[in-house]
């Protein structure tokens, strides 16, 4: 028996809503260019890690111990929501559409996606385990990971399973996400000393302390933020003790942060993503998780945007994209303000789609102000680079904008000049080798 602790001491913690709210909140720190990662790992900075768990609606699981706050920047990249540019994250056009689409359905295409991608081995955050950077150690980390969602696909949802029937349930099922590559690879592995420590002896690797722990980080620092598992956990210090036998062992209360979690229950979320349940039925939302609409917020004629009891973070990020803030809880919108928002990438449809579940109606100033933003936005477009080519004289211009394969490759600009779209640029340069007249 690996528990220690006793239930009474435990947390529980239901993911599936505030999973929702989590989603549109990281949308936009991303979207104001907040969340800053390593261009090399691709982990979020500590100060990203911090600021995340700060607005993360039920906060993280620990304190100072980073877990959701750690997983929601990398999951963003595995999804292809955001990527690094100048070290920050940024949302690509699959992120700016997340922005308006059903939270559930993104969530369950980041699980999907996190469990092929390799931007990050879960194990390598088992940090007490060293060696795992020597060469040929570590098994290929999708089929491992492959057998922790093929487990979690396996559960009843709505019922609780302790880790260890977890654990249990998975190597009865043929579900064994080997950590190490060989039998060989093993004897790199160790906790204290390489020689004395390794965890290839007999005895010195069981299957909770490397492929448990592996399925506890997947499941706690990733399904859970998803909103897939609810869970029930307790401080990791002294929660298991499968790893006091090894040499150094027993001076380590805790193998990893995920040593605590005791129980998981597949919420209606986790059945919806898992592919058990053809539709998402949601359950009931506790009072405390902040929602999506723009419920208490007051819209007024003058164009100013008031939210006397506050609004969530994510909501709160959305207005400060699109208003300038005038106090902690008043906004004001104005043509500026939009435009300028436009111009960094946001779209006014997100804006719009917000402010019409206000518990106020838009009022028709407002409803103006933000037609007329519309109306601009495509006026004036950037239709990518374009090569300016260059003729002698006007009457080789002449020649070359009459001939009816070059008319529609390019335009006439001036007397001497014509201009030709990058991408139509090989085709432009053998129609006037045909006309005798080569590019340089």
């Amino acid at each position: 028996m690996t528990h220690l602790h006793d239930t009474e001491t435990s947390q529980t913690r239901l993911t599936e809503h505030s999973a929702q709210a989590d989603l549109r909140t990281l949308l936009q720190l991303c979207a104001a260019g907040r969340v800053k990662c390593s261009a090399t790992t691709l982990r979020p900075s500590a100060a990203t890690v911090a600021q995340v768990a700060e607005v993360l609606d039920a906060g993280d699981f620990y304190a100072g111990e980073p877990i959701a706050a750690f997983a929601w920047p990398l999951l963003l990249q595995a999804g292809g929501l955001a990527q690094l540019a100048a070290g920050k994250l940024a949302l690509t056009k699959r992120g700016q559409q997340a922005l308006t689409q059903p939270a559930h359905k993104v969530l369950a295409g980041l699980w999907q996606r996190w469990l092929s991608s390799t931007v990050l081995d879960e194990f390598s955050r088992v940090e007490a385990i060293k060696g795992q950077r020597s060469a040929n150690v570590l098994s290929a980390l999708k089929p491992r990971r492959g057998h922790v969602g093929a487990a979690l696909a396996a559960l009843a949802p709505d019922q609780w399973t302790t880790v260890d029937q977890l654990f249990t349930a998975m190597r009865n099922a043929g579900h064994n996400p080997s950590v190490a590559r060989s039998e060989r690879a093993l004897w790199k592995l160790y906790l204290e000393d390489p020689e004395y420590g390794s965890l290839g002896y007999d005895g010195h690797h069981p299957w909770t302390l490397l492929q448990g722990r592996y399925t506890m980080a997947v499941l706690f620092e990733y399904a859970a933020p998803l909103g897939l598992i609810d869970v029930e956990y307790t401080d990791p210090a002294g929660a298991r003790d499968d790893h006091q036998h090894n040499w150094g062992g027993d001076w380590l209360e805790r193998i990893s942060r995920y040593d605590g979690l005791r129980a998981i229950r597949l919420t209606p979320l986790g059945a919806y993503a898992t592919g058990q349940a053809s539709a998402y039925l949601p359950g009931p939302a506790p009072e405390s998780t902040t929602a999506g609409s723009a419920t208490g917020l007051k819209i007024l004629p003058n164009h100013d945007l008031v939210a006397l009891d506050g609004l969530p973070p994510a909501q709160a990020l959305l207005l400060d994209a699109f208003a300038t803030r005038t106090g902690d809880r008043t906004w004001t919108l104005s043509p500026a303000s939009l435009l300028a928002a436009v111009h960094a990438g946001r779209n006014l449809s997100e804006l719009r789609t917000y402010l019409n579940h206000a518990d106020t109606a838009l009022p028709d100033t407002v409803t103006t102000l933000l037609t007329d933003a519309e109306r601009r936005v495509g006026q004036v477009r950037d239709l990518g680079p374009v090569h300016l080519i260059e003729c002698a004289d006007a009457a080789t211009c002449a020649l070359l904008a009459s001939d009816r394969r070059i008319r529609a490759l390019a335009t006439r600009l001036g007397d001497r000049h014509l201009g030709v779209h990058a991408d139509k640029l090989d085709r432009f340069r053998k129609a006037t080798l045909t006309l005798g007249h080569p590019i340089i």
